[in-house]
């Protein structure tokens, strides 16, 4: 395991990562380079610089912290989390860049009877994820497309890796919630949600959730001096996944849009 991890962010009272109250550790550094990332400063593995203009003020990026430091700050919450039914979710970039540690976090929070989730694009090698899985109480996995090759366009990353470990997750019987981002002119049409609901019903998916695109992180482009390909295309809002969301019930699969 590592010594520390790098995180860019812990941030507390989360009410929309897993149930309750929850504290969200943001681990740094992602495999995948999707063209519509929302937190383009978690890509790099590495501390990196970002210039806010607004405020003309530059600020670092990611931080590394110790086991301790982790456990000791996302333990101030605790009450919340027993009140609430909450608890800790890893997040990133790609908490399974950083699995060796994560893992070990996770075990420190179970042993304290910390509720755990994940939010995860399952992009790791199997025997990394198995462990990993074996001590998370609710994983969020996202699945970018259903056609490898639109995948790897879109992300970078080989669609093959992330079905397998979605196969894992369901063979370990994970309390899982597959997730796809549902971005314009890349997985948005109705033929797009007609073959996720196929593979769905191949790999017995029950329950998906649909995230809309947005914006918000479209200044961060800018702080990191990065260029953004999505400036000016419209966010999409919930009723603008009405259909989709129908072809995907109409094929058996319960479907809620975020």
């Amino acid at each position: 395991m590592e010594d520390k991890a790098l995180i860019f962010n812990i941030q507390k009272f989360s009410l929309n990562d897993g149930p309750g109250i929850r504290t969200v550790v943001f681990f740094k550094g992602c495999p995948l380079r999707c063209f519509w990332c929302s937190n383009p400063e978690s890509q790099s593995g590495k501390p990196e610089e970002m210039f806010d203009n607004t405020l003309n003020k530059m600020t670092t990026v990611g931080e590394y912290k110790s086991m301790d430091e982790i456990i000791h700050e996302v333990m101030k919450d605790e009450m919340f989390y027993e009140e609430s039914g909450g608890g800790v979710t890893l997040s990133g970039g790609e908490v399974l860049s950083q699995a060796s540690f994560a893992t070990e976090l996770l075990k420190n929070l179970k042993a304290k009877g910390i509720h755990t989730c994940c939010e995860t694009t399952g992009f790791a090698k199997e025997d990394v994820f198995r462990e990993f899985s074996k001590y998370v109480d609710l994983m969020y996995m996202d699945i970018k497309h259903h056609d490898p090759l639109k995948h790897k366009q879109g992300t970078g990353s080989d669609l093959n890796v992330v079905l397998n470990n979605l196969k894992v997750a369901l063979e370990l019987n994970i309390n899982l919630i597959v997730r796809i981002p549902v971005i314009p002119n890349y997985n948005d049409s109705p033929d797009d949600a007609l073959e996720f609901a196929r593979l769905f019903n191949e790999m017995n998916v029950k329950k998906v959730e649909l995230l809309p695109f947005h914006q918000y992180g479209e200044k961060k482009y800018t702080y990191l001096n990065r260029e953004y390909t999505l400036e000016h295309l419209p966010q999409l809002h919930t009723e603008d996944l009405d259909d989709y969301k129908e072809i995907l019930e109409n094929n058996g699969i319960t479907t809620h849009v975020e």
